[in-house]
């Protein structure tokens, strides 16, 4: 009777205990993080020290040496530099643009070139202007209505919209798609709004492609602030003769060689089960890349520190991983999954953080529904740090090219209204970063990782054919 009784309480406690071990566990990487988290003084450094880092610059190298020595530091089991080779391209002297309403009678407009464009003719381009509401326009107007001149593509971004990235992904497409588009119906030159919910003075870059087309049928494409497109715009609707300047002088060299930055904890017991955390360690040449994406670098980098000074062991191999040049090629994410294809690697989970450093609020889930629905179960540890949103959505772009039936992929989500204030743009900088939200989103990856790890992923389910 006595054994009965004590096996009916050890199967009703055990699930007790458990849950109060994770609550500890998850409470002291709390408390590390924002008594003695180490992310706001890396970022402090990448931003001020180093600056923005475009993808084949020195700021690039220098911020691999720098986030290396740091994780060096950490005394991690390894530390190594993947190398990869990316793109370069340079903005060269900053861009200039006006619109004239009559011969003489100018208004300078503040724009930048978009990454990866052409640069205008030495003495600048200038042109009529016809503006459209996106790419489909194109085809309504016709070639008569647009050859000749230059297409000021003025959709905004859809304020209606909670999410700010279901918005920006509406209207991205004549950011990226534009010029080439443009150029089909004899275009010159194509000016967009900038990726941004309010209207200020910062034009805000962004990569843009023109596919397979020949070089010389290229054209230039500038991103204008939103100030300038509403001025732009209603001095149209009033003057539709007006004619739009801009000149830049970018220009594409060739490849160089860049790293991916990888540090490692080796796992105890399931040493081949490999985890990766991370961001991306590029960014754009405007502002330093604080919140796109130094911070999620910075997180990353710390979460393995949290899981080290909070005296857990992990069972499996946890990765942080800076990948280089997701802004304009992702040859840092490509090159990594590539590599741990060729050494028959089994990656079984990857978070990554890359939509800036504000309060978090959860994360988004590309998993089958059995390990969704297992993530989802956790929702009661994270409810005491305002952590609720636990959803299947996309994860990370450079985290993108692991993906296979066995893996999970997760992406932080932090609150995302004041994002795109600063995305790709000028204020993209230190200042605009919270150290408390900071290191609340480098907590909450922390807790992720560590119940991933302690209770592992559930496999696929593979249907018998």
């Amino acid at each position: 009777m006595r054994t009965a009784l004590l096996l009916t309480f050890l199967m009703v406690s055990t699930p007790f205990l458990a849950q109060t071990e994770d609550e500890q566990q998850i409470k002291a990487i709390y408390d590390e993080a924002l008594t003695n988290g180490k992310s706001y003084d890396w970022l402090n450094y990448l931003s001020n020290q180093i600056g923005g880092r475009l993808s084949g610059s020195v700021q690039a190298q220098q911020a691999v040496d720098y986030t290396k020595a740091q994780l060096d530091s950490l005394g991690l089991d390894k530390v190594w530099l993947q190398p990869v080779m990316v793109p370069k391209w340079v903005r060269g002297i900053p861009e200039f643009a006006y619109f004239e309403t009559k011969p003489g009678l100018t208004t300078n407009v503040p724009i930048c070139a978009l990454g990866g464009s052409v640069a205008t003719p030495d003495g600048g381009l200038k042109g009529n202007v016809v503006e459209i509401m996106g790419i489909e326009d194109l085809e309504k107007l016709g070639r008569n209505e647009i050859e000749g001149k230059i297409v000021f593509y003025n959709r905004p971004m859809d304020p209606t919209l909670i999410n700010t990235f279901a918005s920006y992904s509406g209207c991205v497409d004549q950011r990226y798609s534009g010029a080439v588009e443009a150029a089909k119906y004899g275009a010159v030159g194509v000016i967009v709004r900038s990726m941004n919910l309010r209207l200020d003075d910062y034009p805000h870059t962004g990569s843009m492609g023109y596919g397979d087309m020949p070089v010389n049928q290229r054209i230039p494409a500038a991103a204008i602030s939103t100030n300038g497109a509403e001025l732009l715009s209603t001095t149209l609707k009033l003057n539709p003769n007006a004619k739009f300047y801009f000149k830049q002088n970018c220009k594409q060299l060739e490849d160089v060689q860049s790293y991916n930055v990888i540090g490692q904890i080796t796992g105890s017991t399931y040493p081949d089960e490999i985890m990766v955390v991370g961001g991306h360690l590029d960014s754009w040449d405007l502002g330093d890349g604080s919140h796109d994406d130094g911070a999620g670098c910075v997180q990353s980098m710390d979460v393995l520190r949290l899981l080290k000074e909070t005296g857990y062991r992990p069972k499996r191999t946890l990765r942080v991983v800076l990948f280089m040049n997701e802004e304009n090629g992702l040859r840092g994410g490509n090159k990594y999954a590539e590599v741990a294809r060729s050494k028959n690697e089994r990656h079984i989970f990857a978070l990554e953080s890359d939509s800036g450093g504000f309060t978090p609020r959860g994360f988004s889930i590309d998993a089958n529904p059995e390990n969704i629905q297992q993530i989802q179960g956790w929702k009661e540890l994270f409810e005491p740090y305002l952590i609720h949103l636990f959803y299947e959505g996309g994860s990370g772009a450079d985290i993108g090219p692991l993906k296979d039936e066995g893996i999970v992929l997760a992406g932080l989500r932090p609150d995302s209204q004041r994002y795109f204030d600063h995305h790709h743009a000028e204020n993209d900088t230190f200042e605009h970063v919270n150290k408390r939200e900071l290191e609340l989103g480098a907590a909450t990856m922390a807790s992720l990782v560590y119940l991933i790890d302690k209770y592992g992923t559930i496999p696929t389910k593979k249907i018998k054919g």
